[in-house]
């Protein structure tokens, strides 16, 4: 049995965000079901900051309404001219992102509206990606590989990548005591049936692994450098610098 063949399609995926974006506009509604969102965006953002300079061409895969790309071009300062390529399923999320990531910039703002693993880009052009709650959407080993080799090629030698999201765990004892862990942090935030609705999108739409096997991915398809910079139960930030 293909334990992919139950989840939802691209398509669907795509549909569900086009209805909602503003949400995703505020980093405090938008992604309270991640755990420590906040710090991991801080901790991405300053890490590709310290690690990669120039940063001049920035790629943004799932860029949602475009909170990451925001993050890093406040933090690069007043009159930044960085050019920002926005990726997304969702037309209306590109919408959004482009009208206020263009206004942090000086910099070209370039949509793409495509799945990433199908997306036409230049090798070897981008001094940073940044990919948010996105890779959990991959499937199998040969859609995990295929993905982190792409995004290798993608940068710039000294260029980096950046990643915060969902991750699994090894074992299955600590796959459990870590899923209690977030079911109760969900809890605590909106009830049961806000933990059960989070819950059931996981299931129906997301296929996690390990941050353990992602930073060994990271190796085995180029990257030498690798760094984890947090994680906390469910959720990791970490990046490679090429």
């Amino acid at each position: 049995m293909n334990p992919w063949e139950n989840k939802c399609s691209v398509e669907a995926i795509r549909a569900r965000f086009e209805r909602d974006v503003e949400r995703f506009c505020q980093l405090e509604n938008g992604q309270r079901s991640t755990m420590d969102a906040p710090v991991a965006m801080a901790l991405i953002t300053e890490a590709a900051v310290q690690s990669t300079q120039p940063i001049r061409r920035v790629l943004d895969v799932g860029c949602g309404a475009g909170n990451n790309t925001i993050a890093l071009l406040r933090r690069l300062g007043a009159g930044t001219a960085v050019d920002c390529d926005l990726l997304d399923l969702a037309s209306a999320m590109l919408a959004r992102a482009k009208a206020r990531v263009a206004g942090e910039t000086r910099g070209q703002v370039r949509l793409i509206q495509a799945d990433f693993r199908e997306a036409a880009l230049a090798e070897g052009t981008y001094d940073v990606i940044l990919a948010a709650a996105v890779l959990h959407h991959l499937r199998d080993e040969e859609d995990w590989v295929r993905a982190f080799a792409k995004l290798y090629r993608l940068l710039r030698p000294g260029g980096s990548v950046w990643i915060t999201d969902l991750v699994a765990h090894e074992t299955a004892a600590v796959q459990t005591m870590m899923e209690s862990r977030y079911g109760d942090y969900l809890e605590r935030l909106g009830g049961a049936a806000y933990r059960e609705a989070v819950f059931a999108n996981i299931a129906a739409e997301d296929s996690p692994r390990p941050v353990t096997y992602q930073l060994e991915l990271l190796r085995r398809v180029g990257f030498s450098r690798v760094e984890l910079l947090h994680k906390q139960t469910a959720f990791a930030a970490f990046g490679a610098i090429r």
